[in-house]
Parts: structure tokens; sequence; C-alpha cells
């Protein structure tokens, strides 16, 4: 029986993604313009913020860059916002673009070194919890310096490389076989009991690191992108950041590590699957066979990685280029010295960043709707005219509330802006202010581990091609980041609200502070 044409149009729609999906998607596509145009622009942006977040939920059913950009698409076309307004967006966030188009794909070739160093810590540190602790340090330590996206790119290429190993050698299958597919496993119970253990040690061992992630990001005014705008805002230096923040930033990291540990000791929350001793053979055996068939060539390629990698900690330590020029410097040196000169192989490298590129690109024309039509502005107006013993908490958990469901970058840079109008037309105080950017740093980082959409690394660990191997969904990501969610959350509060502004009193006496001129403050950056 020929099919018809309307039945050919559904299936080529969205290809593989359920029926079911792809009827909401077009349901979402049909409502928006009615809402927007017959009842109201500011219901029909929240719809379409919502909607969105749906596709960013939905990830393994369908990569989010199609249904969320034939949203962004129509937003545009019926007036939400304007394509002006996403290049205003773009350009703000051109940095962040620059970051994962080059630096993830620079990582990609220093793949060896890293591969080399986290087998020796797998292999050599086998109690899970001292691991697990051990990953979580490692992401936040990283974090402080680089960028939480770089650093995450890294514990995911790893984790891929031992993934493939185990993968191959189970299913007797060559290094370039698809390791997608498990059909040589079906059958033998087994090889598939292993591998999902393994897919369960993988999974917490990249929800640890995700996490450190954050708990190191957020404590100076280079881990996050919105830690540098709040900086500038503030007029802070690197120094005057981080003695700001500590009075949150240090109670939360101890916590962080509490919950790291009694997960694992407690086996709940999806955590405390160990390293399964098949597993932990072949990667012995691999590492082996390496180490003894390693070539002086394979060498210098190794110490040619170790420069780069001293390099790239350097030159991100001290600013001396945007990040994403950084890592082009990366790509550059380890194709040259490493002997990778084809323009196939050098493609390879960009695989994985490039969809997650367009993504965000799609996810800063949501941003552009948000801004048009004001959907933040009610809820910033609420949290300033409360009592300013009160807008500590407040401006922390909104931010919070809104990092979880929007991006934090974003939620950052309003919120600041809002507060530094407030400043400048005397509404607070440069001292309240003060107090309120640790508030809003703090909120838009901590809270927002909550859920994928937040945490900029939590979404591109989703969108991964690690995540569908390790079967970590959107559900399971928002689950097994719940204890540090409430505990990072609570913690974070109380800290904003009782420890703050008598620290940052004793910090100032004691003269750990530098105090700018208000009239400094005051000028627009």
């Amino acid at each position: 029986m020929e099919t018809s044409y309307s039945r050919a149009f559904i299936k080529n729609f969205l290809g593989q993604s359920p029926d079911w999906y792809k009827i909401t998607i077009l349901a979402f596509l049909v409502i928006n313009p009615l809402i927007f145009f017959l009842v109201s622009p500011f219901l029909a942006g929240w719809l379409l913020v919502i909607e969105f977040i749906f596709t960013l939920g939905m990830a393994l059913k369908c990569y989010p860059l199609q249904p969320g950009g034939l949203l962004a698409i129509e937003a545009v076309m019926i007036g939400m916002t304007s394509a002006e307004r996403i290049r205003e967006e773009i350009s703000a966030n051109l940095e962040v673009l620059l970051l994962l188009i080059f630096m993830v794909a620079g990582i990609y070739f220093m793949k060896q070194l890293l591969l080399t160093v986290f087998t020796k810590l797998l292999l050599n540190l086998r109690n899970k919890i001292a691991l697990s602790l051990a990953f979580c340090f490692a992401a936040a330590f990283l974090s402080a310096f680089l960028d939480a996206l770089t650093v995450i790119a890294v514990v995911i290429s790893v984790s891929v490389g031992f993934y493939s190993i185990y993968h191959n050698v189970a299913s007797n299958q060559s290094e370039n076989t698809d390791v997608t597919d498990d059909s040589s496993f079906t059958g033998n119970q087994q090889h598939q009991a292993v591998l999902e253990q393994f897919r369960s040690f993988l999974r917490s061992l990249m929800m640890h690191a995700g996490v450190g992630t954050a708990l190191g990001g957020v404590m100076t005014m280079v881990g996050e992108p919105q830690n540098l705008i709040i900086a500038k805002s503030a007029d802070w230096q690197f120094v005057d950041f981080l003695i700001r923040m500590s009075p949150v930033t240090v109670p939360v990291f101890i916590c962080g590590f509490i919950v790291c540990a009694l997960v694992e000791r407690f086996r709940v929350f999806g955590y405390g699957a160990k390293l399964p001793h098949p597993v932990y053979e072949v990667l012995k055996k691999y590492d082996q066979k390496n180490s003894e068939n390693i070539t002086k060539q394979d060498r210098i390629k190794l110490a040619v990685q170790i420069v780069i990698g001293v390099w790239l900690i350097i030159a991100l330590a001290f600013h001396l280029a945007e990040v994403g020029l950084i890592g082009l410097s990366v790509i550059i040196f380890a194709t040259a010295f490493c002997g990778v000169t084809d323009e196939h192989a050098i493609g390879k490298a960009f695989q994985d960043s490039l969809p997650f590129t367009a993504l965000l690109t799609v996810f800063f024309a949501i941003v552009a709707v948000i801004v048009e039509q004001h959907l933040f502005t009610p809820i910033i107006h609420f949290v300033l005219q409360s009592a300013p013993s009160n807008q500590l908490s407040l401006f922390y958990l909104f931010n919070g509330l809104l990092s979880s469901v929007s991006d934090n970058v974003f939620v950052g840079t309003v919120y600041i802006n809002e507060a530094k109008s407030a400043l400048v037309n005397g509404v607070i105080d440069l001292k309240q202010f003060e107090l309120l950017a640790v508030a809003i740093n703090t909120g838009t980082n901590l809270p927002s581990v909550a859920t994928p959409n937040g945490q900029a690394a939590f979404l591109f660990l989703l969108t991964s091609a690690l995540a569908p191997l390790i079967r970590l969904s959107y559900g399971r990501m928002v689950w097994m980041a719940l204890p540090y969610t409430v505990v990072l959350t609570l913690v974070g509060l109380l800290c904003v609200q009782y420890l703050l502004p008598d620290m940052t009193q004793w910090f100032t006496e004691m003269g750990w502070l530098s105090m700018p001129p208000a009239s400094e403050v005051l000028m627009p950056h």
C-alpha cells in the first residue's frame, strides 16, 4: 500500500522521533501565534520558554536544535522578538560561542594525554568514594580558573574513551566500530549486566564532575561568564571577588563534598555503582599494552600535549587572550606538533561542539524573547520593593529559581543591571549593592544545578555524544542532582542571609577588601 503524502510528511518531520512528540511540537507552533495575538504577548512569551524547556527535557527523543529552532524562528516571524535583538544577544555572548567552537575542539587533540592521566587515576584509586571526591575536586579546581564547559568537555572526552575501550573489547569489535551499537551484547546477560553497571558508574562520575564545575565556578570572577559581568559592574578585582564570595562559597564547597561522599556511601539517587571487575581488567590490560607498545613518537606527542596543557592553564589564568582564541591556539599547536595535517582528521574534532553551538545560538533567540517581552520585570520590581533585610534572600532565591529554568548568564546579567540601576537612582546604597551582587552571583550559580537549563555545562553534558551511551536523560540528571540542589541551595541561602553581611563587614575592617569610590561604581561599564 502506497504511503500518502501527509503520512510521508509526518515520517520526514523530526525523523525517528515518536509520533506523539511530533504532534506536540506542531501543536506548539499552532497555539503560540493564537496566544500571542488573541490573548497576551506576555503569556505567549512564558509559554514559549516552557515549550523550549520541554524540548530540552526530551533531548533523547529528538535533539533540541530542530524543535527549539522552529519555535525560535516562529517567535521572530510573529513579532515576539526581532532578528536584530537576537544578533545583539549573540554578539554579547560571542566569547561563549568561540569557546565552544575552538576550546572543545582543542581538547579533542589532547585526548591521548587526558586518557592516560585519568586511566592511571581510575586504576590506582579503587575506592569509589575517594574516586568520586577526586573527580569532583578536580572539576571544581579547574573550573575556578578555566571555563566550566572546557572542564566538562575534558571529562566527557575521557569517559567516552573509557566506554569505547570496554565496549570494543567486550563486543570483539575493532576500534572504529560504532559504540552505540549494542547488538553484539544481545543474549549475553553477563555482558549486559556489566555494561549497565559500567554505565551507572560513569553516570555518577559525570554528575560529580558536573556539580564540581558549579562549586568551583562560583568562587572566582573567571569561573562563569556571569561572574565576570557582575565583577565588572561592581568594579571588583580577582582577589576582591574571591574574598567577597567566600562567606557563601566556602561553606557550600565543604557541604558539596560531604554530599558527594554521602550519596556514594549510602548508594542513593542513582549513585554508588562501582567499577565492574571485568571493565577494570580490560582497562588495566589496555593500559599495560599501551605502556609496552609506546614509541618515541608517542612519547613526544605526550610531552607536547603536556606543554600545551601548561600553556592552556597559564593563558587562561592570566587572560592572555579570549578563551576561544586560546582554544584555537591549542588546535594549531596540537595538530602542528603531533602530525595531524589532514582536513578530515581535524574536522572530527568539531563534530561534538558544533551541534551544541547551534543549539546555544537558538537559546539566545529564546533569551531575546525574554528580554523583548519583559518576562522577568515583575519579579525584579517585586524584589526591589521589599525591605533591605529581605532583599538578599529574595534576590538569591529568585535568581536561583529563574536560573533553573533559564540561562544563568542571562539571569545574572539582568539582575545585576537592575541592581546597578537601583544604586544609580538612589533606591539602595553602595554597601547594599555589593551584598546584592554576591547574592546574585551565588544565586545564579548554585540552585541552577537543579536542571540542565541553568548550567551550560550540564546542558552540554545532556546533549553530548556520551549521554545516550550511559543512558543519562534529562529526568535522570534532575534526580541525580537533587541532593546537591537541596543542600547547596539551603546552605547558600543561610550563608547569604546570616553570614554574608557580618563577614563582609569584618573583611572590610581587616582591610582585606579594596573599597572603590562610589563615583567609580556608579559609572556605566
